[in-house]
């Protein structure tokens, strides 16, 4: 391994990553209550608003929410472009292997689509962050960047830290780096998310992007601090203790009230999700009898919106437009 970026494991972190992963059973059973469907949706929400709004978007959680149903809201084109852009971008989540330097560029192509020149390509021109006293940080040299990121790659794959340390290092040496003209925090903090789903899928639903947009401050401090001291482990303890807060917030929340007209809406989008639903399994899902099922099953069927295809134990369900 030609590069190995300078960090250091606190106590504080490695207690982190044990309790991190003790949570994330919790989380998964939440993840699998009868307002689940909803419950993704909420919280992949608050993961494009919280990122969105670090970076300074003003549009509300009912706005994102909005855009995500297609419905038209009224605010600045450029904030719409953003919101627009991040929804395309976490609706492609699973398809971007967290190993690949090209599936980055095609995220941050779909990311920054319309509101930067380049777009998908790593910048041409220097970068200097500005921070609330002054210069924060000098990027390294445009010429330097594509070469750094590949190391960081190539760190990432042969690494044999713990997953919770790599993606925080990553998610760090990623924002020091700061490849693209525009975009980086965006793109630094869906990557680690990315790379945490790829150790355990639950992280696709977790919105620890809304927990740094509530830390905000302290976000930006750590990566200062690590930058002040060359170690990046500050923003590792830093970023584990995001994940847990995050963690110990949402595994805990009551299930969603459904309304009572939206179990035929919530088969049809779990039957989507899994053709191979059984009656016995929607109904646990929804939370209601399987005559209840039974009786919207056949209600779909008749309207033309569902097909049985197959027997009832190995067959499964067609759902149509």
């Amino acid at each position: 391994m030609s590069y190995t970026p300078p960090f250091n494991i606190s106590a504080k972190t490695i207690q982190y990553v044990s309790d991190i992963a003790s949570l994330l059973e919790r989380f998964k059973i939440r993840l699998e209550q009868k307002d689940s469907l909803r419950l993704r949706k909420i919280n992949k929400m608050k993961s494009i608003h919280g990122s969105l709004a670090i970076e300074g978007n003003s549009l509300s959680e009912d706005e994102v929410s909005s855009l995500i149903e297609g419905k038209t809201v009224i605010a600045p084109l450029k904030e719409i472009q953003e919101v627009k852009n991040a929804i395309k971008t976490y609706e492609k989540f699973s398809s971007f292997n967290p190993f690949s330097k090209k599936d980055l560029l095609k995220a941050h192509e779909i990311m920054t689509l319309g509101l930067v020149e380049h777009n998908g390509k790593f910048r041409k021109g220097g970068i200097v962050v500005a921070g609330k006293e002054g210069i924060a940080h000098i990027a390294p040299p445009a010429d330097r960047a594509p070469f750094l990121i590949d190391d960081l790659f190539e760190w990432l794959e042969k690494s044999e830290d713990h997953i919770l340390i790599k993606s925080s290092v990553f998610h760090y040496e990623f924002e020091f780096i700061h490849p693209f003209e525009d975009g980086n925090g965006r793109m630094g903090r869906f990557w680690q998310s990315r790379l945490l789903a790829e150790w355990n899928q639950v992280f696709e639903y977790l919105p620890i992007e809304n927990m740094i947009w509530e830390n905000q401050s302290e976000y930006y401090k750590a990566i200062q601090k690590s930058t002040d001291s060359n170690d990046s482990g500050i923003f590792v303890e830093f970023m584990l203790s995001i994940i847990l807060k995050s963690l110990q917030q949402h595994s805990n929340k009551e299930p969603i009230n459904e309304p009572i007209n939206e179990p035929i809406n919530l088969i049809i989008s779990l039957l989507k999700e899994n053709p191979s639903y059984t009656k016995e399994e929607l109904a646990q899902k929804i939370g209601k009898s399987r005559a209840t099922v039974t009786r919207i099953l056949s209600k779909l069927v008749d309207e033309g919106k569902i097909k049985r295809v197959g027997s009832n134990k190995t067959g499964h369900w067609e759902v149509f437009p």
